[in-house]
């Protein structure tokens, strides 16, 4: 499938959370520990928030491991928040507009998993779309129609219920075709002031998912890591698997939940009710 960051903060150099972890996202590119494949190289993405000109997006199909520009370019970016995905494609094109994150005006969305047989639900979900936003579909991935489903729902003034209503539908239109189990979604979108992170599967068994420990308590159990000593309170990192092995350092969130991490770095985690 696909891995994906965010990072929610202190402004922050990008190259620290994709190059320099022991396990960062260029590093999960090529050795994926928790995912169903090993190799997620169709293409990179990042999404960052900077000032004053808001959100930018760099995507490209190379593998993130081997992208020179992505290399030169990510010392010199610095943004409090950010989303980066890694892609390992499900069926799909490799091509720049299948790689996420998929933005809309200052919304980012990314997703790990898939809908099952989406060649057979994609145009019940697509004529689904509103068509005011329907032209801004350039790509040819069930992630991207998911994002413009979400906008169709609401996401913009009610992002959870949005979300649920989204999957609902995907769901709802999977047993009308007779496909079973037809989500599968580890699903990251933001506004660039707050991150919402989902974990859902149609059958329950949904791909992993991660936040980074409060700041406090990282510098406090590991006092001799000068990393962790550089957080911030208010610090706070979304993944599908750990950057790292240290103890205490990670929390799961839970099945069929949602994560919303507030600027200021609290945390709400909630059920999430497809409807």
């Amino acid at each position: 499938m696909c891995r994906w960051m965010a990072w929610s903060g202190q402004p922050l150099p990008v190259d620290e959370l994709l190059f320099k972890t022991q396990h960062g996202l260029v590093d999960q590119s090529l050795h994926s520990n928790l995912g169903p494949t090993t190799t997620n190289g169709d293409g990179f993405g990042l999404g960052w928030y900077g000032f004053p000109r808001g959100p930018a997006l760099y995507r490209s199909v190379s593998p993130a491991w081997s992208d020179p520009n992505l290399a030169r370019l990510a010392p010199h970016l610095e943004s409090p928040l950010f989303l980066a995905h890694v892609r390992a494609s499900t069926g799909t094109d490799v091509q720049e507009t299948n790689c996420h994150p998929f933005q809309h005006g200052r919304w980012f969305f990314v997703h790990n998993g898939h809908i099952a047989e989406f060649d057979r639900l994609r145009r019940d979900l697509v004529l689904a779309v509103a068509p005011e936003l329907f032209p801004e579909i350039a790509g040819s991935t069930d992630s991207e129609v998911m994002f413009f489903l979400a906008l169709t729902f609401g996401l913009e003034s009610d992002p959870v219920g949005a979300l649920e209503r989204t999957i609902g539908l995907v769901e709802q239109t999977a047993r009308d075709h007779g496909v079973d189990r037809a989500v599968q979604a580890s699903i990251g979108v933001s506004d660039g002031e707050t991150v919402w992170a989902v974990r859902h599967s149609t059958e329950h068994r949904s791909r992993s998912l991660f936040v980074s420990a409060d700041a406090h308590a990282l510098r406090r159990l590991h006092p001799d890591n000068p990393r962790l000593q550089k957080l911030q309170d208010g610090d706070r990192l979304v993944v599908s698997e750990p950057f790292s092995d240290l103890p205490g350092a990670w929390h799961e969130i839970p099945e069929a939940s949602v994560l919303t991490v507030h600027p200021g770095g609290g945390l709400d985690v909630a059920d999430f009710r497809p409807s």
